[in-house]
This record gives C-alpha cells, structure tokens and sequence, in this order.
C-alpha cells in the first residue's frame, strides 16, 4: 500500500475522533478496520494505520497548541473539522515522523484538502503548514 493510501486511511480514523470521545477511539479503530473495504488491506497495513492514529490522536493538545500559535483569528476550536484533521495529521509528519519530509507532509495535506475539504480548503492549509514550516526552520 502507498504511503498516500496509508495516509488517507490514517485522516480518516482522525476525522472520525472529531465525534466520538477519546475512549472510544479503540473501538471505532476496530470498526473502521473490519469494514469491507478495510479487509482487502494486509495486517502490517492495518497494524501501522492503527498505530499512527493512536499516536497523533494522542498528541492532539500538542498539535493544537501549534497550530493556535500561528492560526490568526482561527484557532483549533472555530476551524473546520476537515482542515483540522489534515492540519493536524501534517503537524504530526513533520515534529514526530522522521520519514516523512516536511514538504511531503505539506503536499499531501493539500492533496487531502482538495480530495476532502471545501474550495477554499487547500489555499487555508497550505497557509497554516507554510506558517508552521517556517517556525520550524527558524
């Protein structure tokens, strides 16, 4: 599977934290995972998914701090739950996932943007993570 398929899947399990509460996480993994279309995926596909949504769902505050750092006028509260997640998934590539460069992590998250968000979707995020980007090298 492609690192972007991995990657889709991960938003996904992100986006549906938006709904449901924290302990619930574990479950709606599971649920997720062992849906017709999740079955085609291999255990070491399924097994990294899984891990990387516990991880970044677990460095939600860090992640949301940054983010309300840079975000004038938008913070983490008021975005868009669409943005939020792919702001936050792309967040976590860069400061936890030695893998992934920045400029993937950025790229990608506007490819989300257009697959999920509205129009103005990609311009936002790509705003936010260039602001991020920037913190980081200075």
């Amino acid at each position: 599977m492609t690192r972007r398929n991995l990657r889709e899947h991960t938003f996904l399990l992100l986006f549906q934290r938006e709904f449901y509460p924290l302990e619930e996480m574990e479950g709606q993994i599971a649920l997720y995972l062992s849906l017709e279309d999740q079955e085609k995926l291999d255990e070491k596909d399924k097994e990294e998914i899984r891990a990387r949504a516990r991880e970044a769902a677990g460095k939600t505050e860090i992640l949301d701090g940054r983010i309300n750092a840079v975000a004038e006028g938008w913070k983490a509260g008021r975005m868009g739950k669409v943005e939020l997640t792919i702001l936050r998934l792309a967040l976590f590539e860069i400061l936890f996932d030695e893998n992934v460069p920045q400029g993937v992590a950025i790229n990608e998250a506007v490819e989300l943007a257009k697959k999920f968000g509205g129009d103005d979707s990609p311009a936002f995020v790509n705003g936010i993570l260039g602001k991020l980007a920037a913190q980081q090298e200075g």
